[in-house]
């Protein structure tokens, strides 16, 4: 790392910076990473006036730039980017799940055990709604099995307690729980399962697919703006925690969108939000004003928008409910050559793929097994073929999780946006193993056959699906580590500046907000974060352990390390 030795005219400046407050900010004496280009770049120093960068290059004219009296930001040899950009996530669920108990194999004290679980419940936990609430629950990271109703029952015998999986997909209640939902064996289910055991012919108290999503609904309830309010500073309190400076909420609803926007307006919330609303809430904003306008800000260069239309064809993969053109090579509990399933017949996925071109609507794709992204890809190679559209829409396919070669062809030729979830590989990879046999486990998520054929791609977390921290993933996409420690495909993995680009320059093009943020250059807005160390200098073990110092929205520091 070079350390900019500073002269007696800097060093005066320094004094007078401590006495007079500037209207000038320089950042200096650190590896400023500018993530400009393909290759990384450094600069010595950065001057930001107001919320946007003024000059990007050596110390000497960052001090002319700045004028008198600036303020002097020494970096100590810490590691200064471009703010992290959320290209795909649940921000209104990490806002509701603040009201819970966070059980998550990223939160301060993790769960081993069951009984470390029911513990933290005991502990932590205070009614809401007539609930206890656990959230980010992974039974994979227990060693001593997953949590069963009879534990629950004996430790909340009368209080109704509902623990969500850090799926969002399944969960599990207590009797009382079950109770209070009204669930019984009788009850209907549309899509998904109320499992039951076959020993005892009771229910299990597992939850899966819609039932849970509902019991999502129902448990947390209806409650107060003010309180909304409350929890979406909470959320953004845990995104600037990890260096983002602008979060996304997919499968949005309408009140959603509203008070997002409504968080904004109100200046409860600093970060920029994206909305992010499935076909048929675009229907309805649609109905109401045909010249919506998707994909704009709020206040300008920032604030609240909508940004397009999601369409979603299968499901979760580690459930089994990814569709695949190819049996999974474990069917325990599914019928015979189950391939999993689609959630959207191709008419639909056609209807909306068109629909989005001929309005010119951020298309956003959600597919996960092979034969779930050809529906997608069959969608908008109609829509092209119907429209004449040739330009870079910015189409994006998330997760795109097993993506064949001849695929990926297909989204360079259609100008599509792959966007990864690397943290799949560590959560769930040795299941994938188990259920899809080793080729389709290690060829998942292929990082590298992207970069080979000249593309690029996003990467993402899917907070609450997996970890809020960028780095985290980061150090997935590089080191492809599984949760028992081996490696899955690793001639897949992509060196961390690549990595880097997939939260930085990669989604700043998804958004269409190239020419604002994405990197540390002079017109940009100055959204920066400072790490403790350099993700390219650190053993690539080392990536996820890295900390975010600050956070910096439009110049003003939104976060800092206690």
């Amino acid at each position: 790392m070079k350390i900019f030795k500073i002269g007696l005219p800097a060093f005066l400046l320094l004094i007078a910076a401590q006495v007079f407050a500037g209207s000038a900010s320089v950042y200096f004496n650190g590896d400023i990473l500018t993530m400009e280009g393909d290759k990384p770049q450094y600069v010595e120093a950065v001057v930001v006036k107001g919320k946007k960068i003024a000059y990007v290059g050596s110390m000497r004219d960052a001090l002319n730039e700045a004028g008198a009296n600036p303020d002097i930001h020494d970096l100590k040899g810490q590691t200064l980017i471009p703010g992290f950009i959320d290209a795909w996530g649940h921000f209104t669920l990490i806002a509701q799940n603040t009201l819970a108990v966070n059980l998550g194999y990223f939160s301060k004290k993790p769960p081993h055990t069951t009984q470390d679980l029911i513990a933290r419940l005991n502990a932590e936990a205070r009614p809401f709604n007539g609930w206890i609430i656990g959230a980010e629950y992974a039974d994979a990271f227990l060693t001593d099995g997953p949590l069963t109703i009879a534990q629950l029952d004996e430790a909340f015998p009368n209080q109704p307690v509902f623990v969500n999986n850090i799926s969002t997909l399944t969960g599990i209640v207590n009797s009382a729980g079950l109770k209070k939902l009204g669930i019984t064996k009788s009850t209907k289910v549309v899509q998904g399962m109320i499992p039951v055991d076959p020993k005892t012919g009771k229910l299990t108290g597992e939850l899966i697919g819609s039932p849970n999503i509902s019991a999502t609904a129902k448990v947390f309830g209806k409650y107060s703006q003010d309180l909304t309010m409350e929890t979406y500073r909470k959320a953004e309190r845990i995104y600037a925690s990890n260096g983002f400076t602008t979060a996304q909420s997919y499968e949005v609803t309408l009140e959603d969108m509203r008070n997002m926007r409504q968080a904004v307006d109100r200046n409860v919330v600093s970060l920029d939000l994206i909305a992010l609303p499935t076909y048929d809430v675009v229907d309805q904003l649609l109905a109401t004003n045909q010249k919506y306008p998707f994909g704009v800000y709020t206040k300008g260069d920032g604030g609240f928008k909508v940004a397009g239309i999601l369409v979603s064809t299968d499901g979760a993969p580690q459930l089994r409910l990814a569709y695949f053109s190819k049996p999974y090579n474990d069917t325990t509990g599914f019928p015979k050559d189950w391939r999993g399933m689609a959630v959207a017949t191709q008419d639909l996925v056609n209807h909306y793929a068109k629909l989005a071109y001929e309005k010119n609507i951020q298309y956003y794709g959600y597919s996960n097994g092979d034969a779930g992204i050809d529906m997608t890809l069959a969608g908008i190679s109609k829509a092209i073929r119907e429209t004449g559209v040739t330009e870079d829409r910015r189409t994006a396919i998330a997760h795109s999780f097993f993506i064949r070669d001849d695929q990926l062809d297909q989204y360079k030729a259609n100008q599509i946006l792959p966007q990864f979830m690397p943290n799949h590989i560590w959560m769930y990879g040795d299941v994938y193993r188990k259920i899809l046999g080793e080729e389709r486990a290690s060829n998942m998520v292929p990082l590298n056959l992207a970069q080979t054929k000249g593309m690029q791609f996003g990467i993402h977390n899917d907070t609450p699906s997996s970890g809020p921290s960028a780095l985290f993933t980061i150090w997935t996409a590089v080191n492809r580590k599984t949760y028992g420690g081996s490696t899955l495909g690793s001639d897949q993995g992509i060196d961390a500046y690549t990595a880097l680009r997939g939260f930085t320059s990669v989604p700043a093009y998804q958004y269409k907000e190239e020419a604002n943020k994405g990197s540390i250059a002079t017109g940009k807005l100055a959204d920066m974060v400072l790490l403790d160390r350099n993700p390219l200098k650190v053993d690539p073990m080392e990536i996820k352990d890295i900390q975010v110092v600050k956070t910096i929205k439009k110049g003003k520091e939104l976060y800092a390390r206690p």
